[in-house]
């Protein structure tokens, strides 16, 4: 005799009808507790697949959770056994004792197919709780306020909860992963990676193995005043003006047009003061306009949101996303954000925050950059190079980020005069005004090291600190003369 491989037939007569219910399918439910008295493989293929509260007759959850404890227990499950462990629980008569296990075991003979039952089950689960997300959103909507946008956020983390709930995966074998590397080459058609955001530093790209990747968070962390916002600023316009990458920043602590003007001030080498009052001349003036240019047809979309929390900045980054793209995401800083929940300790809810932002990197499959404060005690011994003790809550925020990033400028701690003094036998010139070093601490993927760059104040913008030759055979800074 031929074995049929096809999945066994439901009977009609347990299909769910048109009732009013929510989605269900008693008879996929039952076929899956069925499968799991006949074979004990069923345990293994059915984990990764449903849950017992996926399960709308919650006597089948019973039983089915009692299947899972006595598999997990490496017992095996039988009529008896899963009796035995009802019995234990409480649930054995409410499920209607052993014939009712016997019922079932007969009327499924196979556990052809319980992987197809299992989706069933988990798909109709899903619905359900959708349909308890439309009824909650629907409330929201019903109790309105004057915060549309409060209300549209909580709506939207709603849904963004479910779906991360429901995510999940399962082994990948090698050499699917190594077919997928060969057939998605990193470049795309314009020689542009695409499986990394390059942060339009030459020596920090090729430290970080062509930039930012994918997924990763990357925590970029200074004492007051050293430059985090400048820097950040500097990457996004590198990526969104080299690369053509869309960029979503959050600042919590700068509003957007003092962003604006930063950029414009890097970009067309004009000092801030001056721009700000309208005091420079024709020469700045067109390169003022020149920058303007550039710059406003960058997908540079800045939030300048005083009070945010992980979940608000998913939603929007969603919203972004869906819209026009979204190829990188930074944070400016990462202590004034808010925790989603109540915490015992502001480190717990560092904590949270910073895995929540690793997962939002991966969720969403770009780099998350965020700003983080330093803690005082960097500026309490000799020299003051950051170290990631340094790191206010370090533990956390070491653990979850991919890449742990410093910025040290001595010229901050020490002026040419004492700098004179310590290094007597140095040239007065030596003093490294105008240097800050990129400080690379912690790199999950790659080699540690430190990158050192231009400081300009007057522009309050990180540049290269080598020229290098253009197409054309003359020197610049690369995608723009005055910053990169």
């Amino acid at each position: 005799m031929v074995s049929d491989s096809r999945p066994a037939q439901l009977p009609r007569d347990t299909r769910p009808q048109q009732t009013g219910l929510p989605p269900h399918d008693i008879a996929a439910e039952e076929a899956v507790i069925a499968a799991m008295l006949l074979d004990d493989d069923t345990y293994a293929r059915v984990l990764p697949i449903v849950r017992p509260v996926d399960f709308f007759r919650e006597q089948n959850g019973w039983v089915f959770d009692a299947c899972l404890q006595l598999a997990e227990r490496g017992e095996a499950v039988t009529v008896p056994t899963v009796a035995h462990e009802l019995e234990r629980a409480g649930h054995l008569e409410p499920v209607g004792g052993e014939p009712f296990l016997q019922e079932i075991a007969g009327k499924y003979f196979t556990a052809i197919g319980v992987e197809a039952h299992a989706r069933i089950v988990a798909r109709d689960a899903l619905y359900r709780r959708l349909m308890q997300v439309a009824g909650g959103i629907a409330q929201l909507a019903s109790a309105g306020g004057p915060d549309a946008s409060g209300v549209l956020g909580e709506a939207e983390a709603l849904l963004l909860g479910l779906r991360s709930a429901e995510a999940s995966g399962d082994f990948k074998r090698l050499r699917e992963l190594l077919d997928e590397f060969l057939e998605a080459p990193d470049e795309d058609e314009d020689g542009e990676l695409a499986s990394s955001v390059r942060s339009g530093f030459m020596d920090l790209d090729e430290q970080l193995q062509g930039g930012f990747k994918r997924g990763d968070l990357i925590i970029l962390a200074a004492r007051t005043g050293v430059g985090k916002t400048s820097l950040m600023l500097n990457l996004a316009r590198n990526a969104a003006v080299g690369q053509k990458s869309t960029v979503a920043m959050f600042s919590l602590e700068m509003g957007g047009e003092s962003l604006a003007m930063r950029l414009l001030s890097a970009e067309a080498g004009v000092k801030m003061a001056r721009l700000r009052l309208g005091r420079h001349g024709e020469d700045e003036e067109s390169r003022v306009m020149h920058a303007h240019g550039l710059l406003a047809s960058a997908p540079i979309y800045i939030d300048d949101s005083a009070a945010l929390t992980v979940p608000e900045i998913r939603a929007k980054c969603r919203r972004l996303q869906t819209d026009y793209g979204l190829d990188l995401i930074m944070v400016d800083y990462l202590q004034l954000l808010h925790g989603a929940g109540r915490m015992d300790t502001r480190a717990n809810e560092i904590g949270q925050i910073s895995r929540s932002l690793k997962e939002l990197a991966r969720e969403l499959n770009v780099p998350v950059i965020a700003a983080a404060q330093l803690s005082r005690a960097v500026e309490s011994r000799q020299p003051h190079i950051p170290m990631l003790s340094d790191l206010r809550e370090s533990g956390s925020i070491e653990q979850d980020a991919d890449i742990v990033m410093f910025i040290y400028r001595e010229d901050v701690y020490m002026q040419a005069d004492n700098w004179q003094q310590q290094n007597p036998g140095e040239p007065g010139g030596a003093h490294p005004t105008g240097l800050a070093q990129l400080i690379i601490a912690k790199h999950r993927n790659g080699p540690t090291g430190t990158i050192t760059v231009r400081w300009v104040p007057e522009t309050a913008s990180f540049q290269d600190l080598l020229l290098r030759p253009n197409a054309e055979g003359y020197e610049d800074y690369g995608d723009s003369d005055f910053l990169n």
